[in-house]
């Protein structure tokens, strides 16, 4: 018999539904048709709607949520890579990771090259170290390596070196250092004094997949990211990510049908003092919203213009952006209001904040923003006063997690006092700021969605240093709604996603361990054993492992993700058998005697006694930016 008109396509029962519907708050049973959420209640509400065609599966007790958003993902361009990575989100000692590196060395054929592209730090590892350029020669004597640490450093062992061409006459660009030794050879330490461009420039010269590997990298990622329940992503766009060049292998996944997450996609500019001409260029050929709930525009930004773009290495000072800033950034806002294009602007900083809040306020008197969704991302270092600027001009804050990764530094450079509120997440919801979390992934942090919420709701670094109060803590709810329903304001879309509630598109995720009822250092730890997409099954691992769909092995046969996959589980305990070198210095140490940040001798420093028992202490003796040398 054809199915009647209301008959759900899937019904999901005997699961603890978390809808963040405040009139229907929990659930045990959902009804799905055409997509959308069409009953959520009790067992005896919804299964009296299922028909002869009805799909039932039975969560088995489950906690289930709305599936999570990802505000701030480089997902297009961290796609068109994935497979080329070895990553070392979640591992939790170098000596797995050299491992990891070592034989993944031994796989990679010439001439293409070994590459960990951010989404770590020195601090989750037991050793609290990098590696040093010694141990990646001895790993990977004839393989190109390169490593992102974060935006402040990468490491390129001698195949590299080779591979890009630099050499004692390669000068250093400007914002950027190629570490040398003392006969004026570069070391294979690049450094962003602040400026990362040297890293990217230097990742951009590595072999590219061709497009049909691209397309099966891009769909490994984001089965990757199903897994850990994202069915959401807004795209910040990103540096080498041109429009609309870089985005035809998503576009040719959405067209056949292959996208596994929604995704709403801002445009980058990408080429210093010709910005305004890309935005004009990019507003005459798409408009804000057009798409489908799939694939979708969603406006400008990250990068507005150059001159206002500020950089979050906090082993450096805080970078002053220069004085054309606010003539630069006039035009362009000018143009996106009145053509009511939605922005993002990125800012780290409170003085950088101030100084486009300025402009904001200015062309606001001539263009009123109602009705735009415009927001700064990050704003670590946001003041209360800036909090009310943009509250009274009804924008929002889209956070990250990158404290998590880099919160260690920030507290070395200005203290733990200050980083009590980087960013003062419960400050903005208090002032009644729009507030959306987010990861920054792939480079500077990883897009474990729940390292993020473990974060927001522990305030604890990956390496474990507590950096929040309690009392500037988020609950567990709070900090899921910024994962879900108030991220759908940052893509124009409220009221359709983000909860489970009749009407809405049906994405949810079924969780590996109750969010609420866990410790909060094992949240981390979760992951999806089911994620669906309006109403689609995309992921599905344990007992509902039978019914993801099949997704064809990574390309090419020796990537990184048929070994060893994504973000590494901590229930993955670190393989014997290889061992880091001694912590030592480094022979080839561009320093060549003198640290020059804080002035003692390489011998002098590790010769000391080292403070072990008290943290500040201990890495304020071994924390200094040489010892990753």
């Amino acid at each position: 018999m054809p199915a009647n008109a209301s008959t759900p396509d899937l019904i999901l029962t005997n699961g603890k539904f978390a809808t963040l519907d405040k009139q229907n708050p929990e659930a045990e049973a959902v009804a799905i048709r055409d997509g959308r959420f069409i009953a959520v209640g009790s067992r005896q509400d919804v299964m009296p709607l299922a028909g002869g065609h009805t799909r039932v599966i039975d969560l088995h007790g489950r906690r289930a949520i709305p599936g999570l958003i990802d505000s701030h993902m480089h997902i297009i361009r961290g796609g068109l890579n994935y497979n080329l990575e070895l990553r070392w989100d979640g591992v939790r000692s170098l000596a797995e990771a050299m491992r990891m590196l070592k034989e993944q060395a031994a796989r990679t054929p010439a001439p293409q090259w070994l590459r960990v592209v951010g989404g770590f730090t020195e601090h989750q590892f037991a050793e609290k170290r990098l590696p040093t350029l010694e141990e990646l020669n001895a790993a990977a004597p004839d393989t190109p390596v390169f490593i992102l640490h974060l935006y402040d450093r990468a490491l390129l062992n001698g195949a590299a070196l080779r591979a890009v061409g630099y050499t004692k006459d390669t000068p250093n660009p400007p914002g950027g250092e190629i570490v040398r030794d003392a006969h004026g050879n570069p070391t294979g330490l690049l450094l962003a004094q602040p400026n990362a461009t040297i890293l990217y420039a230097t990742l951009a010269k590595g072999p590219k997949l061709p497009p049909e590997y691209q397309k099966n990298s891009t769909r490994h990622f984001m089965r990757e990211v199903n897994r850990l329940g994202v069915t959401g992503v807004i795209d910040a766009g990103g540096g080498f990510q041109n429009y609309p060049d870089d985005y035809r292998i998503i576009e040719e996944l959405h067209r056949e049908g292959q996208l596994t997450v929604r995704l709403a996609y801002n445009l980058f500019t990408q080429k210093p003092k010709e910005e305004l001409a890309d935005f004009k260029s990019w507003s005459a050929q798409v408009q804000p919203g057009q798409g489908d709930d799939l694939y979708r525009h969603n406006g400008a930004g990250e990068m507005l213009v150059y001159t206002a773009a500020d950089f979050e290495d906090f082993r450096v000072e805080r970078p002053d952006m220069p004085p054309s800033m606010e003539a630069d950034l006039e035009p362009v806002i000018r143009l996106l209001a009145e053509k009511r294009w939605p922005w993002r602007l990125h800012a780290t900083y409170d003085e950088t904040i101030s100084r486009a809040l300025d402009v904001y306020e200015k062309v606001a008197r001539d263009v009123p923003f109602d009705g735009l969704n415009w927001f700064f991302d990050h704003a670590e270092t946001i003041s209360e006063r800036n909090i009310d600027r943009i509250a009274a001009l009804g924008g929002g804050i889209a956070v990250q997690h990158r404290m998590a990764y880099q919160g260690e530094y920030f507290v070395e450079r200005y203290g733990a006092r200050a980083a009590e509120a980087t960013p003062p997440v419960k400050k903005m919801l208090e002032r009644g700021v729009k507030v959306g979390a987010g990861t920054d992934a792939t480079r500077v942090a990883s897009y474990n969605p729940w390292v993020s919420l473990s974060w927001l709701t522990t305030g604890k670094t990956v390496g474990g240093l507590g950096l929040y109060p309690q009392a500037k803590l988020l609950d567990r709810d709070t900090a899921l709604r910024l994962w879900t329903e108030a991220n759908t304001w940052f893509s124009s879309e409220v009221g359709k996603k983000g909860q489970i509630k009749a009407g809405q598109l049906a994405d949810l995720a079924v969780l590996s361990a109750d969010y609420f009822a866990v410790p909060g250092d094992e949240i981390q730890d979760i992951t999806s054993v089911l994620t669906v997409l309006g109403g689609q099954v995309v992921h599905g691992d344990q007992e509902f492992g039978p019914l993801a769909p099949e997704l064809p092995p990574a390309m090419p046969d020796w990537s990184p993700v048929r070994h060893d996959g994504g973000y590494r589980p901590r229930a993955i305990q670190p393989a014997q058998g290889y061992t880091t070198a001694r912590l030592q210095p480094d022979a080839a140490c561009g320093c060549a005697s003198a640290c020059g940040v804080h002035g003692h001798a390489h011998a002098q420093a590790w010769a000391a006694q080292v403070p072990a028992g008290d943290a500040r202490s201990f890495w304020g003796a071994l924390g200094c930016a040489c010892w990753a040398f």
